[in-house]
């Protein structure tokens, strides 16, 4: 009666090793189920920079205020008869 008892629970040991640690089981769908969510939030945060930079392309093509904005911002430019001042702040003593 010992002999069977023994090899049941070495068989319920066996399976519940399986189900734990063995390929496919719940340590590697927990681990797997956090990198989802990690790719998922990732995903998010592209979808909107994706967003973002698509409606920049858009207000480019469709319009020549954005060029111009850009223009005079990132580059400095000015119009033509467009006179430029330069302010600068006295230095902190």
């Amino acid at each position: 009666m010992r002999i069977l008892l023994l090899i049941l629970l070495s068989l319920i040991a066996l399976v519940q090793y399986s189900l734990w640690l063995g390929k496919g089981g719940w340590l590697q769908v927990w681990d797997l189920d956090r990198q989802i969510s990690v790719q998922q939030a990732k995903n998010t945060a592209m979808r909107a920079r994706n967003a973002a930079i698509e409606a920049d392309v858009k207000d480019l093509k469709q319009g020549h205020a954005a060029i111009e904005e850009r223009a005079r911002h990132q580059l400095g430019m000015i119009k033509d008869g467009e006179i430029f001042f330069q302010v600068i702040k006295p230095a902190k003593k």
